[in-house]
């Protein structure tokens, strides 16, 4: 990314996450799965977008508000995928929950701790 947002871990996972989603969603597609396709990618992807909007942000409450988006999407994701990974017929790459299971972690650690990560640009 030319912007330096890529310097944010948490940025980085969301993006490696949200291709990964694509590529998962596009599989769930090619198997005829289109209603869970469609919630995987949606809210899979939305927890990126989220992340980027707060680098954005006004205020540290606006900020904060836009993680606690994120995180609210990464929990719809989980329960997307776990039912994938318990259902019948449907399969799931193990990394995918990883990768959305360190970015859970990330997020709850940057709530947690009130504060923008340090390499992100400070807020006014």
């Amino acid at each position: 990314m030319q912007n330096g947002h890529s310097k944010t871990p948490i940025i980085q996972l969301s993006i490696e996450f949200s291709l990964m989603v694509i590529k998962y969603a596009e599989q769930l597609e090619a198997n005829q799965k289109h209603v869970i396709a469609n919630q995987v990618l949606k809210n899979g992807t939305a927890i990126g977008a989220y992340i980027m909007e707060a680098q954005s942000a006004d205020s540290h409450d606006l900020y904060f508000e836009k993680l606690h988006a994120a995180d609210r999407k990464a929990h719809n994701t989980w329960y997307w995928i776990y039912l994938c990974d318990h259902a019948a017929g449907y399969g799931v790459d193990k990394d995918l929950m990883k990768k959305l299971e360190q970015i859970m972690e990330s997020l709850h650690s940057i709530i947690l701790s009130g504060k923008k990560p340090s390499s992100s640009v400070p807020l006014q």
